[in-house]
């Protein structure tokens, strides 16, 4: 986007933002905002293929149609299969995006009840409806399950739950995505701006579902280097997507899957694939625990790209299927009950492709833990030889945690595989009120030095295996890197010096006090 159009669309989407902020925190009423834009965009991109691909050769547009007329009903039939094939669903042209606002305005002739929250629930649930049966249902399913029209926040009384659904919908109505522009991507922008905001405001609740963008783009250069087309692209701990939508900024991505717990946010992921223009053919978000419940359990991927909760529980101790699991069973331990990080790793590990690569998101600890998680990292160095870099990063990147995090960096057929590049970056960053950024150069910084493998002092270092070992495979990168600034030592002549000129200004400055005290006949302070 132009600076222009941010400013223009950060200040039409929080308008609608302050219609909602005074009756229900940040958390809730993103559901309501993402899932109308959702809505907009639906209504507006099967309003446009339909007047473009099926009606092209008519007089009349889709949204003019009668929808409770014989020939409205006839036209209305003889469209709606093509467009689910192509779309995944279908409204009618009572049910666009813009009809409701009208009635919800009052515009429409002849009808003078504005009242509209049945109407949009109907609409709601018909995209949903539309898809069962259909290759599209899977992402479809249960899509608007978090924008709650009963809900008593937006109201006491229904009329004026009516009310501020209204004033929504007429302020997003406002706003202009350029569809036509297929260039475009403004929406998509809009969509993962306020995603951002939302993560941002949500404290430790934001870390669940959104990757700072600067992380998200140095972990999608490092997966994709020396890639310009990828078969698919797989992050098991998906959020709202952005990790995986990524990768398109920089190569041609095939297929996207993804796994995710919380079943918001696993809304939140299937609306910005398809926001960002991922047919519904193209990607498979499950919902579900994926340490639990592996439901990509046959998928090899070419990338893959996680930020996992730091430390998170998991059931190592209480379920016993997993410890004959493929995933983790021959590291000979499994990940503690209290830290599941290595048990992330191991996963992505058995999910990646032979000429792939994964970048996963750890907290400091995974790099020196011992017990079950020293063995792990022990395993996957001596005996697999996986491990390709270890990045260190600022502290205070993350929403939600201060601590410092690091990339660990693996692949399964590395061109380098006597050493292992250690950088760290923890202490170049931009420093802001709230929260620390990389910078462009900070992220081309370590993105070059990766894609080199560089040693550079002070910064980065190629580690042998023998020195790893010698290290009993701990990874804490100062072990690695030495950052230590020497101070240059002290000219004790010259201290000498500068101390017996401050000695003499303060006998200078007593003598003066001595004298106003005289002057004025009161006793010296000395």
């Amino acid at each position: 986007m132009s600076n222009s159009q941010n400013q223009q669309l950060e200040k039409q989407l929080w308008a609608v933002a302050n219609v909602l902020r005074s009756k229900m925190n940040a958390d809730e009423y993103k559901n309501y905002i993402l899932g109308f834009i959702f809505y907009k965009y639906l209504s507006e991109k099967l309003d446009k293929y339909i007047n473009s691909k099926l009606l092209s050769a008519e007089d009349f547009k889709f949204s003019e149609i009668d929808s409770d007329s014989k020939d409205g009903v006839a036209i209305i039939e003889e469209v709606k299969k093509a467009t689910i094939n192509h779309l995944g669903f279908f409204l009618r042209p009572n049910q666009l995006f813009s009809h409701i606002v009208k009635k919800g305005k009052g515009e429409i002739k002849g009808v003078a009840d504005n009242f509209i929250l049945e109407e949009l629930k109907n609409v709601l649930n018909t995209i949903e409806q539309t898809s069962q049966g259909t290759d599209s249902e899977d992402e479809f399913k249960d899509l608007f399950s978090d924008v709650d029209l009963d809900s008593a926040k937006l109201g006491a009384r229904p009329n004026q739950k009516n009310e501020v659904i209204v004033e929504v919908l007429g302020l997003l109505n406002e706003i202009d995505f350029n569809l036509e522009d297929s260039k475009s991507d403004l929406l998509g922008d809009a969509y993962e701006y306020l995603i951002g905001e939302f993560a941002a405001g949500a404290g430790k609740k934001g870390g669940e579902f959104y990757t700072p963008a600067q992380i998200s783009r140095l972990l999608a250069q490092i997966v994709t280097l020396d890639k310009k087309r990828i078969r698919s692209v797989y992050d098991p701990t998906c959020g709202s997507g952005s990790l995986l939508l990524r990768i398109k900024d920089y190569v041609e991505v095939e297929d996207y899957y993804g796994q995710e717990l919380n079943p918001t946010t696993y809304n939140l992921a299937r609306m910005n694939m398809i926001l960002h223009g991922v047919s519904f053919n193209n990607f498979n978000i499950k919902h579900g625990d994926t340490l639990e419940d592996d439901l990509h359990s046959d998928l090899k991927a070419e990338a893959i790209i996680a930020n996992p909760p730091f430390s998170a529980n998991w059931k190592s101790d209480t379920n016993p299927a997993l410890a004959s699991d493929d995933r983790f069973s021959q590291y000979g331990r499994l990940a503690p009950k209290g830290a599941a990080d290595y048990a992330f790793v191991t996963h992505m590990i058995y999910h990646l492709a032979d000429n792939g690569t994964m970048a996963i998101v750890l907290p400091h600890g995974a790099l020196f833990r011992s017990g079950a998680e020293g063995e792990i990292r022990k395993y996957i160095i001596e005996k697999l030889n996986y491990l390709d870099a270890v990045i260190g990063l600022p502290a205070n990147l993350f929403y939600g945690t201060s601590i410092p995090a690091y990339i660990m960096v693996f692949k399964k057929n590395r061109k380098n595989d006597e050493d292992v590049l250690f950088i760290d970056a923890s202490n170049e960053f931009e420093k802001e009120k709230n929260q620390n950024s990389l910078t462009d150069e900070n992220i081309k910084k370590i993105f070059e030095t990766y894609s080199k493998r560089d040693d550079i002092d002070k910064y980065s270092h190629k580690a042998g295996l023998d020195e790893i070992k010698e290290n009993d495979f701990n990874l804490n990168i100062p072990r690695y890197v030495d950052t230590f600034e020497e101070e240059e030592p002290a000219d004790l002549v010259a201290t000498s010096r500068d101390l017996s000129v401050l000695k003499q200004k303060e006998k200078e400055l007593e003598d003066k006090v001595a004298e106003f005290c005289k002057e004025l006949g009161i006793e010296t302070p000395f």
